[in-house]
């Protein structure tokens, strides 16, 4: 940080409300998370409602989350130069409007896109939030303890998206977990604009437009070739050029940015370990995250039974986990530096996304299923609060919103990896095993390919056969696929974030500089 900086906002107004203003971002960022997380629990439901394909439902999660992640670094950057209050009001105004249309959406191709344009909206959100907050506490102790709360509120936000949006599902139709939001959207936006205070950078430069369109380009393209490599195949010529297009868009990225002298991401920032290594642990943590989030609600439902009400709930000791940890976390942090609490929640996540992996038909809830839920979101928790404040406390306060969009950044781009990439291993396991399992049967053809798309479709192929016993035994062998597929995901990703710790142990600063 400066050294000039105060340790109090120099308006004692905005000094003396800073606990009631992050109470006010805390609404926007939930709102934001909630919603990247709230179509988990919908997936079973669009598969059957919509005919939507493992491929299908995966572009209804990650046209969001990539649209989002695309965006943030210029809409970081758009809210220190026009205003992060203004910004993020436009963003939530936005977010409504495009709510209100996935809500009303009748096929996978229009709520793809709805969810898209609602990404937009909350890339303007999401960077301001965190932005402001740096703003507002300008003592380091209060800032980290803030940038707790903060990281609670996303992590809780996990939880109550499946459970607020399992509740309207088995109430109300599909697109109640969209309409939602409208109201919450006014009561934000009023609460903003009664109580947040404006800021920007005063030497915010113009807008790096080859760079914005870069980055899009390059994640867009990374994230297509993996959602379609299992239907295309991983060595086919369009997965080939795709990843090679995205690999040469990337590194055009990189160069650009270090040779304009207005970059969107000023990468020399990334000299710095703090920034670096505390990036790449967000990213992690998230890639595990929401790879596991997209598998579970399926899990629950196909394999266990339950409707989307009750699978929601049985996410709440994720909630639990991460509301409990999280300002504790941001504690440990300032005492005994990140290198010693980061690496250890990252090693957590992946021990419990290895234990998901053994899941069975059977398995006890209260036991294995919510023990590795507690300890993935602990993980979490002792992730995203001192990797998020390694983030922000190193750069200066005029940089806050670049500084929270890379952070943002980090975990959005890990998130749409996450559900591209867990979701194609899932899928590369699950398609071959059914189709395996189903052709002793001597189903006609069309039931096979059906099945082969998404365990929906098994399920629904299983409800049309009118043979009993052939149908439950179509449900064994779908919910075995499942199985297949959702342990290969999680010990693949359990992997990832236990090689995460490792590198975190290895390069993280030990103690924080302020």
């Amino acid at each position: 940080m400066n050294p000039s900086d105060t340790l109090v906002h120099p308006d004692l107004t905005v000094q003396r409300r800073r606990w009631r203003i992050l109470a006010i971002l805390c609404l926007s960022i939930f709102l934001v998370v909630v919603d990247n997380l709230i179509i988990n629990v919908a997936i079973p439901t669009l598969a059957r409602e919509l005919g939507a394909t493992t491929s299908g439902l995966q572009w209804i999660v990650d046209s969001y989350a990539l649209v989002f992640a695309g965006l943030l670094l210029a809409c970081g950057g758009l809210g220190d130069r026009f205003g992060r209050l203004r910004v993020m009001q436009i963003g939530m105004l936005l977010f409504g409007v495009f709510s209100a249309w996935a809500a009303f959406s009748d096929s996978t191709g229009e709520l793809i896109t709805a969810r898209g344009l609602m990404g937009v909206g909350a890339a303007l959100v999401f960077p301001g939030t965190l932005a402001i907050v740096i703003d507002v506490f300008r003592d380091p102790t209060e800032r980290a303890k803030a940038i707790g709360v903060w990281s609670a509120v996303s992590g809780a936000a996990v939880a109550f998206g499946p459970v607020s949006g399992g509740f309207l599902l088995e109430h109300f139709w599909w697109g109640s977990v969209f309409l939602v939001n409208i109201p919450i959207v006014l009561v934000a936006l009023f609460l903003q604009w009664r109580f947040v205070p404006e800021s920007r950078d005063p030497n915010a430069k113009r807008l790096d437009a080859p760079g914005f369109l870069l980055s899009i380009i390059f994640v867009s393209l990374l994230v297509y070739t993996i959602i379609e490599g299992p239907h295309r195949g991983w060595s086919s010529a369009p997965s080939v050029l795709g990843f090679v297009g995205a690999l040469a868009f990337g590194v055009t990225f990189v160069m650009r940015e270090r040779s304009t002298e207005h970059p969107l991401l000023n990468v020399k920032v990334f000299r710095d370990m703090r920034v670096t290594a505390a990036t790449s642990s967000i990213f992690i943590a998230f890639f595990s995250l929401f790879g596991f989030t997209f598998l579970i609600t399926q899990y629950f439902q196909f394999v266990r039974g339950y409707d989307p009400f009750e699978s929601g709930l049985h996410t709440l000791p994720f909630a639990v986990g991460a509301g409990v940890t999280a300002p504790i976390a941001a504690r440990l942090a300032l005492k005994y530096g990140p290198r010693r609490v980061i690496p250890v929640g990252l090693l957590f996540m992946g021990i419990s996304q290895i234990w998901a992996g053994t899941f069975q038909v059977d398995s006890a809830y209260f036991g294995p299923i919510v023990a590795s839920m507690v300890l993935m979101a602990s993980g979490l928790a002792l992730v995203t609060s001192p990797a998020s404040e390694s983030v922000m406390g190193t750069l200066p306060r005029e940089m806050a919103g670049v500084g929270s969009a890379i952070n943002d950044t980090g975990r959005e781009v890990g998130g749409t990896l996450g559900v591209a990439i867990i979701g194609s291993i899932f899928a590369t396991t699950y398609g071959p095993r059914i189709v395996e399992l189903l052709t002793p049967l001597q189903l006609p053809d069309a039931a096979v390919s059906a099945a082969e798309e998404s365990v929906g479709a098994a399920f629904a192929v299983a409800e049309q056969v009118g043979d009993p016993a052939v149908t439950g035994l179509i449900r064994e062998v779908a919910s075995s696929s499942f199985l297949d597929g959702f342990q290969a995901a999680c010990t693949t990703v359990g992997v990832v974030a236990i090689i995460g710790a490792a590198l975190a142990a290895r390069f993280l600063p030990s103690r924080h500089v302020v």
